[in-house]
């Protein structure tokens, strides 16, 4: 199978090439600038084209390549539209990408399913920690509660783990202003990086963890009718970090003009200055309060520990796991759909064992 990865040379989309080399898949890497990326892949059989998902004839030059598979790697996606989507199912491909945008997400099966349906291609959106691994986690803790109340899941990124810059644009696209959750049984107002909490990591300890704006907080009222709080933070590991975030978050919710997506290259730049303060692990939990088959009322917390140089092999993995699925015919779906119920915890336990990632489930009474 033909895989050309949008964003070939970032910091996921290398690593995603490399996972699809490394499985025996023509890969072609394609970026702006392919000659910064020539020493990305080692030895592995890894192609190189140049190709800007922005350009005017970019569904031309991407025909040319004849995918059988384009994934989309080049975030932020948050101010993006569907047209990479739309340009890989004109050329016949399969799609798939890595975004992380709320609405992006949850509004591709809706956009798009007409597109994938006549194409009679599979296109499939937020292969990434949220929704696939998040939802994943979700669909296994679920077999030990009879109903599901709650759903909290938080991400605690090692310091020292590599950062991109599109990475950081997403976060702070959402910083300081306002979208829409569950909790308490009512959609109400949160605040992208304040809504504080203390949050316990296992293996990393507690962190403080503020409320961002992912695909989750909108899918999974829809997958677990019912569910009263669903909730999703992100805790840095240096405090200091953490709270100037939360501080610049603050300002631009009180209306000064902050624009932190324009700095964020040299914020990126300045954190890390400061990995030497940081520890070699991070880390991602997924909890879910609800109510055995016998009535009593239980948590199920699973743990993710990983070091940090591994850690953003993570949100590479489901796009990987997905496309080996679908080049063994292990996936007869064709049509859009966001990134749910297509992997199993148990495959991404295979690819975790790889990496030394390492996961805790803990269940009590509450």
């Amino acid at each position: 199978m033909r895989v050309v990865v949008i964003g070939g040379y970032g910091n996921f989309g290398a690593r995603v090439c490399r996972g699809l080399a490394a499985s025996g898949m023509e890969v072609i890497a394609a970026g702006r600038n392919p000659d910064e990326g020539e020493r990305a892949f080692g030895d592995l059989p890894v192609k190189h084209a140049r190709l800007d998902h922005s350009a005017h004839d970019f569904g031309a030059a991407l025909k040319r390549l004849a995918p059988d598979l384009v994934i989309h790697c080049a975030g932020p996606f948050q101010v993006q539209s569907y047209g990479v989507a739309r340009a890989a199912l004109a050329a016949g491909s399969h799609y798939f990408d890595l975004a992380d945008g709320r609405q992006f997400v949850a509004r591709f099966a809706q956009s798009m399913q007409s597109a994938a349906r006549s194409a009679d291609r599979l296109a499939v959106s937020g292969a990434s920690s949220v929704p696939a691994l998040s939802s994943a986690v979700i669909a296994s803790l679920r077999t030990r509660l009879a109903k599901i109340d709650e759903i909290q899941i938080a991400i605690a990124p090692g310091q020292r783990a590599p950062r991109g810059r599109a990475t950081l644009a997403a976060v702070f696209s959402y910083a300081g202003r306002p979208f829409k959750w569950v909790s308490g049984g009512e959609w109400r107002d949160a605040w992208g990086w304040q809504e504080l909490r203390r949050i316990r990591f296992y293996g990393l300890g507690a962190r403080w963890a503020a409320a961002c704006d992912v695909p989750d907080l909108e899918l999974f009222p829809r997958l677990y009718p019912g569910v009263q709080t669903v909730e999703f933070r992100a805790a840095l590991e240096l405090g200091v970090q953490q709270s100037a975030l939360w501080l610049a978050a603050s300002l631009r919710r009180h209306g000064v003009q902050v624009p932190l997506e324009r700095w964020a290259g040299p914020l990126g730049w300045i954190a890390a200055r400061m990995n030497v303060f940081g520890g070699q692990l991070g880390g991602m939990l997924v909890s879910v309060l609800g109510r055995r088959a016998d009535g009593s009322r239980a948590r199920a917390e699973w743990h993710l520990t990983a070091d940090a140089l591994h850690g953003p092999e993570i949100p590479c993995m489901p796009a990987v796991l997905l496309a080996r699925k679908l080049a063994n015919g292990g996936i007869a779906q064709r049509g859009a759909f966001a990134c749910t119920g297509f992997l199993s915890l148990g495959e991404f336990e295979r690819e975790f064992a790889r990496w030394r990632v390492t996961t805790v489930v803990r269940e009590q009474s509450e």
